[in-house]
């Protein structure tokens, strides 16, 4: 029952009702493991493990516009070349990348500078020898090798040194140099580069004779030729046909005499073939 006051609000009369008690129903939720770790982490590097793990390329760009600034992401991605490699087949790298060049880890890598020969100077051996040293000092161990054979085929006659004298037959005479058996008309061949300092006539026995300087003291002589294609002043290389073998001059028979004058004095030509 209900009664009104003056003011017209209505005010109940009765027992008063009962309140409702309120019940606090909760719901557990299942418990999100990776929640604290993406709370952690920004949104910017939420989007750039979000692009790496999708595979949005290797440069991939990322806009923000915050307070009017853009910035700019470059996302390190795998997706193309994790496609290339599952699939086997070569990709192209990428501009600026350079290729991996493999090697064992316990690989030794020389960096120094080999030394470098060719055969385009055939004389570079000999170059070395008389630049390193004055051409007096030389030993044979070390002059061994470095002039040409004078002959195609060399067979020795009569050696350098002390001999009996095939003409007179007079012992004790000094051999100046090797003979070689050579027919006549076979050719002769310069035993290194240098310059004819003499080709002519030769008034000791040597007859038709060539002279060729190599510089630094050495020379080289060819004696008894049937005839000589060169002349003084013309430079010569290694091997080149500069004349032809014969027996002028004192000369029992065809044959190449061939000496190696060092600063003027006969050696063994043996000691430098």
């Amino acid at each position: 029952m209900t009664t009104q006051n003056t003011r017209g609000r209505r005010r109940a009369s009765g027992p008063t009702a009962e309140l409702r008690t309120m019940q606090v129903v909760a719901h557990d939720r299942p418990r999100d493991p990776h929640r604290e770790v993406r709370r952690r982490k920004g949104p910017l590097r939420q989007m750039a493990d979000f692009a790496a793990a999708s595979g949005a390329g290797q440069k991939a760009g990322v806009a923000l516009a915050t307070t009017g600034l853009i910035l700019t992401v470059a996302m390190p991605g795998t997706g193309a070349l994790t496609a290339a490699a599952e699939s086997n087949q070569a990709s192209a790298a990428s501009a600026g990348t350079q290729a991996e060049i493999p090697a064992a880890a316990n690989a030794t890598i020389d960096f120094s500078r080999a030394a470098v020969s060719t055969t385009a100077d055939p004389d570079s051996k000999l170059k070395q020898l008389l630049s390193a040293q004055s051409v007096g000092s030389i030993k044979t161990s070390s002059s061994k090798g470095t002039l040409g054979a004078p002959l195609d085929t060399l067979a020795t006659a009569s050696p350098f040194g002390y001999r009996v004298n095939p003409i007179t037959g007079g012992l004790g005479e000094f051999h100046r140099g090797q003979d070689f058996v050579a027919q006549c008309g076979t050719q002769v061949h310069a035993a290194a580069a240098g310059k004819v300092t003499f080709a002519g006539w030769h008034p000791y026995g040597g007859g038709n004779r060539i002279v060729v300087d190599h510089g630094n003291g050495l020379e080289t002589t060819y004696n008894h030729l049937s005839s000589f294609n060169v002349q003084v002043g013309q430079t010569v290389n290694r091997g080149d046909v500069i004349a032809l073998s014969g027996t002028t001059g004192a000369s029992t028979g065809c044959h190449l005499h061939f000496e190696v004058m060092v600063n003027g004095d006969v050696v063994d030509p043996l000691g430098w073939l």
